[in-house]
């Protein structure tokens, strides 16, 4: 069969050809319809990614996707090494994978695992949302953060997501999926608007996808409107580093507010909250595609071109998907 094969690590997948897949062990062979190139399948296949130990070379790349059984059915599956879902025929286990609704296309359901799973454990474990909470979300204008406005507002009731990001049409767009209120950075002043909004009624919650400059500022923001008469606890989830990796914090923005800061990552997250992302955020996940409450833009590429692919950068909230 044909698949995106690494012979040695840090390099570029290949099309070529590598053995099929045998049954075994309540593993069944499934033909392959999709897999989402992710920044975690770029890491995982070329070595930098905790569970690359795990491989042996050669592998294929694509840590999950969408495969069709011999029913017809089509399932949810993680890779089960040396086989990677980027190739055209895969193992997938027996019992236990995730069922695709009839209605949700095979590039769609494979794009929404990798940010629902890490929106959901955001929004469920670490800001702990609940109906009535107000929540914003930095750098919303990304693939994870464009899920996590749908599902802060849909399944975990936010009375109000307020998102901010640089890309003007994305901003525009989230506000038809569930947004609340924008602020497009760089034309907006992040500090005086946070400010005001958490003096009028303070924020729950700030999902940050950017670090750097952004959060810097925001967590200033924010300690400037606490107000220590009325205390509020405000829980700052910091998930990606897209504006930079360090940020310079006073001490006394935590010592004298309610802002409490936490990581959501591989690492940070017990097994339990992990499984439900799975478990019960999946399969409702999949239920909104059916339903068309959860919206996400994706561009299928195929297999064959996957050397020019790897490396390439499509538009912002844009997944792509690779498809045999």
């Amino acid at each position: 069969m044909k698949a995106a094969v690494v012979h040695e690590w840090g390099q570029t997948p290949t099309y070529t050809d590598f053995p099929d897949p045998q049954p075994r062990d309540g593993l069944v062979v499934a033909t392959v319809e999709a897999s989402a190139l992710t920044n975690l399948s770029r890491a995982v296949i070329m070595g930098k990614h905790y569970s690359s130990k795990e491989i042996a070379l050669p592998a294929i790349a694509g840590v999950d996707g969408v495969a069709r059984l011999d029913d017809g059915s089509r399932v949810y599956t993680g890779s089960i090494a040396p086989y990677g879902l980027m190739a055209q025929r895969t193992l997938v286990p027996a019992a236990g994978a995730v069922a695709i609704p009839d209605n949700v296309d095979s590039v769609t359901a494979a794009a929404i695992p990798n940010p629902g799973a890490s929106a959901w454990a955001t929004l469920d474990y670490a800001a702990q949302t609940k109906p009535g909470d107000h929540v914003l979300i930095l750098g919303a204008t990304g693939v994870t953060g464009s899920v996590a406005v749908q599902l802060a507002k849909k399944v975990f009731k936010a009375e109000r997501v307020v998102v901010a990001g640089r890309n003007t049409e994305r901003l525009n767009w989230l506000r038809t999926v569930g947004a609340d209120d924008v602020i497009a950075l760089g034309t907006d002043d992040l500090a005086e608007t946070v400010a005001a909004q958490h003096t009028e009624r303070p924020y729950d919650a700030v999902i940050d996808y950017l670090w750097g400059m952004p959060a810097q500022q925001t967590l200033g923001a924010l300690a400037a409107a606490h107000s220590s008469a009325h205390f509020h606890a405000t829980r700052f989830i910091q998930v990606g580093a897209m504006a930079g990796e360090t940020i310079s914090v006073d001490a006394q923005t935590l010592r004298s507010t309610g802002i409490t800061l936490q990581g959501l990552g591989i690492g940070s997250v017990p097994p339990e909250a992990l499984m439900r992302a799975r478990s019960e955020g999946l399969p409702a996940m999949f239920a909104m595609l059916d339903s068309g409450e959860l919206q996400l833009t994706t561009v299928a590429k195929p297999l064959a071109d996957i050397e020019n692919i790897w490396a390439t950068t499509e538009p912002s909230g844009t997944r792509v998907v690779i498809t045999p």
